[in-house]
């Protein structure tokens, strides 16, 4: 009888506010340590990324080449921070950074194939920043 009541107090304590808050704020702190590590992995992987092409002494496509893995870290920070953020401004603003990066790097990647290929005489068509990045 004892051992029972001793169960159903450790129930009752468990279900109460406080113990509730407590569990709530250590799950948020695991999140935010996982966040945390999760973000410094992001940021060295697209450093070590950026470091990797060897430069061809051709500014645009260097640029092009650096940029790409740098957009595509940025793209990995934001959608961390929509897995553990909790800022809806914040959340939507990675959103709107992962489409924006995104179509950036699809932009890049097309202008390299072009460049590839040699001297671009004419260079329309290449998407316009304003396209990307807002009004």
């Amino acid at each position: 009888m004892r051992r029972s009541l001793v169960c159903v107090a450790a129930v009752w304590v468990s279900l109460t506010p406080a113990a509730s808050q407590n569990s709530r704020h250590e799950h948020s702190l695991q999140s935010d340590r996982e966040f945390s590590r999760s973000m410094s992995a992001a940021m060295a992987t697209m450093h070590s990324r950026m470091a990797e092409p060897q430069q061809t002494e051709d500014p645009d496509r260097d640029f092009l080449t650096l940029m790409i893995p740098h957009h595509e870290g940025a793209v990995e920070m934001a959608r961390l921070v929509l897995i553990y953020g909790r800022d809806p401004l914040v959340r939507q603003l990675a959103a709107e950074i992962i489409a924006s990066q995104q179509a950036e790097i699809d932009a890049m990647r097309a202008r390299l194939k072009v460049l590839g290929q040699g001297p671009d005489p004419l260079p329309g068509g290449f998407p316009a920043v304003s396209g990307t990045r807002g009004k």
